[in-house]
């Protein structure tokens, strides 16, 4: 998009299914070369894309300045800001991301599993690029370069939509993805960014049967519940992160203290921020203090249950709807347990099968946590802020699907796509 007036975005009057319908058209043409291109001028493409935003850092800058400036005239919260937010380090490892997913085996075309026949057929499973894919996002500009690198180096083409408070910024990393794909000879339209901010452009997405291949939503829970509702495309869906961290009675108390705070402090406004601590009873009285005082000093607001506010009256009570809140804040959740099973069943009830964390030296307690913990993500002594692809050795992700099918965990270029079974045979007729 050349033009990133604001203000055009805001007042243009669009028919939200003639513009869906036509950059579809032009994404299936786009995909249709990608996938027929090798892994080599993908990854130049990427390399392409990283150098530009290296040396247009500036410009980025400028249209991040004036996104942010938006935001704050609108009184949005410090995590939403920060969220929203670039600097020179994150406009580095956006570009660092791109050449990490170049050093990733080549997703497309991998033989999966192979076997024959007794009647001499020989069939392989091979990897092949979803399609079309569909990005829907709020207020992250850095998912743009995550979700169109993921996409391309899977052979995929990419619609993108992000949210009006990051537009400025969103369609010039887009643009700059798009004319990575052109420096190498692949078209442009294989990335492109939805040129405006009229909600009704995502319902035609979510109508785009035919078209688009599958969504992916990334941002609150309005979004995601639009999206999986209104949807008549496939959905790679989170709806939101209620992570834990679960100190056990058998937990070093050093890295308990350590990992608790990285947890829920490193960044507030991630998925993978934890927002609900549990903790033994029997070692809360002990460290449950410590904890809470390492949480405040770095800032954090801490809700109780009453066991805890009992042992730490500095804390506000916490009601239901704590639990079961995605805060994206420096607030936790707070709430102490009778063991390993009362934990379990707390997270089975209030989370959103994201990703917890088990504190603990019992490597019984960890593997149970492990079976009987259904999220998509479970780690033992391990800060959840480490639930994304980057931190996996996938590159980057465009999420972290926390549902059943297809994909679940963070979503990598591996995860963008299908397969299709490849069958040779020597004549073989059947009876």
């Amino acid at each position: 998009m050349k033009d990133l007036s604001m203000a055009k975005l805001e007042n243009e009057q669009i028919n939200a299914n003639a513009l869906i319908d036509t950059m579809v058209k032009r994404s299936r043409a786009a995909q249709s070369s990608l996938s027929k291109s090798n892994f080599t001028t993908r990854c130049a493409a990427l390399h392409t894309a990283a150098g530009a935003i290296r040396t247009q850092r500036k410009a980025i800058l400028d249209a991040n300045v004036q996104d942010v400036a938006r935001a704050n005239a609108k009184g949005v919260s410090h995590a939403f800001i920060d969220r929203l937010t670039l600097d020179e380090p994150r406009i580095e490892l956006m570009a660092t991301g791109l050449e990490a997913m170049t050093k990733l085996s080549d997703p497309v075309g991998a033989e999966l599993a192979r076997w024959q026949q007794p009647n001499g057929l020989d069939i392989a499973r091979i990897s092949t690029p979803l399609g079309v894919i569909g990005i829907v996002y709020e207020s992250r500009p850095n998912v743009t370069i995550d979700a169109a690198g993921l996409c391309i180096i899977a052979g995929n083409a990419a619609i993108l939509r992000s949210g009006s408070d990051c537009q400025l910024t969103a369609s010039l990393l887009a643009t700059i993805m798009g004319e990575g794909l052109e420096a190498v000879n692949l078209p442009r339209d294989g990335v492109q960014m939805v040129p405006t901010t009229d909600r009704q452009a995502v319902g035609a997405m979510l109508g785009a049967v035919g078209g688009i291949d599958v969504v992916i939503p990334r941002g609150g829970r309005s979004l995601v519940e639009r999206v999986q509702t209104e949807a008549r495309v496939p959905v790679f869906a989170h709806l939101e992160g209620i992570c834990h961290i679960y100190i056990h009675k058998d937990a070093d108390p050093e890295k308990a203290r350590k990992i608790t705070l990285n947890a829920k402090m490193r960044r507030t406004g991630i998925c993978g921020a934890a927002e609900t601590l549990l903790i033994d009873k029997s070692v809360a009285g002990d460290l449950l203090g410590m904890i809470a005082a390492d949480l405040i000093e770095a800032g954090c607001a801490l809700r109780g249950d009453v066991e805890a506010l009992s042992l730490v009256p500095n804390m506000t009570a916490a009601s239901e709807t704590d639990w079961y809140t995605e805060y994206l804040d420096s607030i936790l959740s707070v709430r102490v347990v009778d063991g390993l099973d009362m934990a379990i069943a707390h997270i089975s009830k209030y989370g959103s099968s994201h990703t917890e964390s088990i504190i603990t030296e019992s490597h019984h307690a960890a593997d149970r946590f492990f079976a009987e913990v259904d999220s998509a993500v479970v780690m033992h002594n391990a800060s959840t802020q480490f639930a994304d692809g980057g931190e996996f050795g996938m590159g980057a992700e465009i999420g972290i699907a926390t549902g059943r099918l297809h994909a679940r965990g963070p979503v990598g270029a591996a995860q963008l796509t299908s397969f299709k079974y490849v069958v040779r045979g020597d004549g073989q007729t059947r009876r």
